[in-house]
């Protein structure tokens, strides 16, 4: 059973310790379904979705990823790529300079706030080195990675982290 999607969302936090279990292929395939049911400009669908299980490719992301171990360490890690080319052949530079990466930023949150309504967790890692990541997954040149997100059981409950208050972020315009 899942939770309220609005108590999903606010709860949901960033994990980067995982128990040591298996996410079953019912999960990956539900989680896939939340990837390529994300919206996209023109619906274009630029994108392309990894799902890592194996060791040593883990351990390479995560050195890509500047010694971010945890990623190491996840059952699971999703690898978000996005394809520039095939959003120019729709919007020109803009499809290729920002629609792809917001394409791709709606299916990276759309796995994250799935996987927390399925009882995993996970953390959006955007901090690596674009290069590194491309040579560990082979990528043809015209994928981009965008996101790195290892996914696994929480170790300890989480809750939700503070954010800024309403008025601090918040403009209405009347």
């Amino acid at each position: 059973m899942t939770l309220q999607l609005l108590d999903v969302i606010y709860n949901r936090s960033s994990c980067r310790d995982f128990l040591d279990k298996p996410v079953d292929d019912w999960a990956i395939e539900n989680l896939l379904e939340a990837l390529r049911r994300a919206p996209s400009a023109g619906n274009i669908q630029p994108w392309h979705f990894f799902v890592i299980l194996n060791q040593e490719i883990k351990e390479r992301l995560a050195k890509a990823a500047y010694g971010q171990n945890f990623i190491a360490k996840a059952p699971i890690v999703f690898v978000v790529c996005a394809n520039p080319i095939m959003s120019s052949l729709g919007y020109g530079k803009r499809g290729r300079s920002l629609y792809c990466i917001q394409d791709t930023a709606a299916a990276t949150e759309n796995l994250l706030i799935a996987a927390e309504a399925m009882g995993l967790a996970g953390c959006w890692v955007g901090a690596f080195n674009e290069e590194e990541a491309a040579k560990a997954l082979n990528l043809s040149h015209y994928l981009r990675p965008v996101a790195i997100v290892p996914i696994g059981y929480p170790k300890k409950k989480r809750g939700p982290t503070h954010k800024k208050p309403m008025d601090e972020i918040v403009t209405i315009i009347k």
